[in-house]
């Protein structure tokens, strides 16, 4: 396992569109698929009305995860932070970076920025014996 550098754990983030997002709701602790892009050191998202919006304006702490493994490599991104519903004037943000909705549905004009105040990332370099065990044929 390799910690990955601040630099490192942006530029994988740049690479990415797609990630995980942990909110609160009253009581609860939710955790969500959402298509992300960066904006200089933050993230934005696009929601429409419903738990992750209300969960986000109810309490801005989040965390929010990425990860991409293959056959010999794998690499994850941790960060927590504080979200916020952006105001009418700065949604133009979302227009300035590649945001763009994966599925057909609602309009989602809402915009959310994350601003990390932790960040963490790793590479591992997978071993997977079991993967290279051949079980002779009788």
């Amino acid at each position: 396992m390799d910690e990955m550098t601040r630099e490192e754990c942006w530029d994988f983030l740049r690479e990415a569109e797609f990630g995980r997002l942990a909110f609160h709701l009253a009581d609860e602790v939710h955790i969500t698929p959402v298509n992300y892009a960066v904006d200089g050191e933050t993230l934005l998202f696009r929601t429409a009305e419903g738990s992750k919006l209300l969960g986000i304006v109810m309490n801005q702490d989040c965390a929010f995860e990425i990860d991409e493994f293959g056959d010999q490599e794998a690499r994850s991104v941790v960060l927590r932070g504080r979200a916020r519903l952006l105001e009418e004037d700065e949604e133009h943000r979302a227009e300035n970076v590649p945001l763009r909705p994966w599925v057909a549905g609602p309009e989602k004009y809402n915009v959310v920025e994350i601003t990390p105040l932790d960040m963490s990332g790793r590479s591992f370099h997978l071993h997977r014996p079991w993967r290279h065990i051949r079980l002779d044929e009788q």
